[in-house]
């Protein structure tokens, strides 16, 4: 499971914006790879970490990873929105929201139209709803309406009508195909493929993305401690969008970044995939 393991985005800020510090407890809730888990870890001989993920093999990864710190990790397999801490409460609690690079880079996992594989898209192997099943059972107008709220895509009406009418689909590359050729030649040959807002718009429905980000924004101030904190790293404007305004309308929260921290050039050089990273981070009142 070693292709699983990423160079963190922004993981400098992103531990310097938790404070980390000796004998903190502290929560990855997207733990992938384990590369912020990590780092988080190295600051101190003493921190402890509580990792998640719902992808048992990327958990089987960060295990891996992050044997030798022992008793330090516990691991839950699962996703972050099903997650009950009990009475623990946490010194800061970070959560990339993005997919990882395996994820998108493993054919069979069907994230990627750049491979011919079977449309799936699940995180959790476990679940039973599939792209597949989306995309050739959804009506025209329900898949409209998915193409345009998810993937801002603004040709959606006339993309569902054509998937409509050739399916059932049962490979990334055909599904691509037709997507492409449901568009004009203009937007065809624009500077990102026309199936990307598609296929975005498919693996949020999939995983129900911003329904379990809902979910942690509003779990995840009650599970810190008084002036622990909370980092969020987003990859597109919809879950950016979520992000802010939920952390600046919840009482028990500073925000404590009036505008996003975006990665430098240099790791953008280095990590291409984080260019369009956005992370915003927030800290409990100690007041409640």
């Amino acid at each position: 499971m070693s292709e699983f393991f990423h160079q963190p985005v922004m993981g400098r800020e992103v531990v310097e914006g938790l404070v980390v510090r000796s004998q903190g407890h502290y929560l990855d809730a997207t733990v992938g790879g384990g590369g912020h888990s990590r780092l988080i870890l190295a600051v101190a001989p003493d921190v402890s970490l509580t990792a998640i993920d719902q992808d048992q093999q990327a958990l089987v990864a960060a295990q891996a990873q992050l044997g030798e710190y022992g008793d330090q990790v516990q691991f839950w397999h699962g996703n972050f929105a099903e997650y009950d801490p009990g009475r623990i409460r946490f010194d800061g609690i970070v959560a990339d929201l993005g997919v990882s690079s395996a994820q998108f880079d493993r054919p069979e996992r069907g994230f990627s139209f750049r491979h011919e594989a079977d449309l799936d898209m699940r995180m959790d192997q476990r679940q039973s709803l599939t792209a597949a099943e989306i995309i050739n059972t959804w009506d025209d107008k329900a898949l409209a309406d998915l193409f345009f709220k998810y993937g801002e895509e603004r040709l959606s009406r006339q993309i569902a009508r054509r998937i409509v009418e050739q399916r059932p689909f049962q490979t990334t590359t055909t599904l691509a195909n037709t997507i492409a050729h449901a568009v004009p030649g203009k937007y065809r040959y624009g500077r990102i493929h026309p199936a990307t807002r598609v296929f975005q718009a498919l693996r949020i429905a999939v995983n129900r993305e911003l329904e379990v980000l809902e979910m942690l924004l509003q779990r995840a101030p009650v599970w810190l401690k008084p002036e622990g904190r909370l980092a969020l790293i987003s990859f597109h404007s919809l879950e950016d969008r979520l992000v802010k305004h939920t952390l600046r309308a919840t009482e028990t929260l500073k925000v404590l970044t009036k505008k996003p921290i975006l990665p430098h050039a240099e790791e953008i050089e280095n990590n291409p995939r984080a260019r369009s990273a956005k992370l915003r981070i927030a800290e409990r009142l100690a007041d409640f």
